[in-house]
């Protein structure tokens, strides 16, 4: 791990010992960062919990959310770069999920977190 050089000294650095090897490399806590900005939207957190709820077109998601189809597919397309949710097409519709259960995990317990 590379170490910057800081203007203070460590106060019990038996600590920062035991805890430097266990921290992410930058790479994955900027990534970490990035989830947590796509996650951090009001109107794409409604979107993944709809979804959490069941699979859904972008019309039906428009109606549910009182939103223009343009904006939820726009919202759609970021939460799919972040892998958030995935994408079927039936027929004429495309038909979006959530990616996996570690999503729904994530939802349910942030959740749990605020309603304490």
């Amino acid at each position: 791990m590379d170490i910057k050089r800081t203007d203070c000294e460590a106060i019990n650095i038996d600590i920062v010992n035991k805890v430097r090897p266990n921290m992410p490399e930058m790479n994955t806590l900027y990534e970490l960062s990035d989830f947590f900005k796509v996650m951090g939207d009001g109107t794409r957190i409604q979107l993944l919990w709809a979804l959490e709820e069941s699979e859904m077109c972008v019309g039906d998601l428009a109606v549910l959310l009182n939103m223009t189809k343009s904006a939820v597919s726009h919202q759609l397309k970021v939460l799919r770069t972040a892998k958030l949710v995935r994408a079927q097409k039936r027929g004429k519709n495309v038909y979006y999920a959530l990616d996996d259960y570690h999503v729904k995990d994530i939802l349910e317990k942030a959740l749990n977190h605020v309603q304490e």
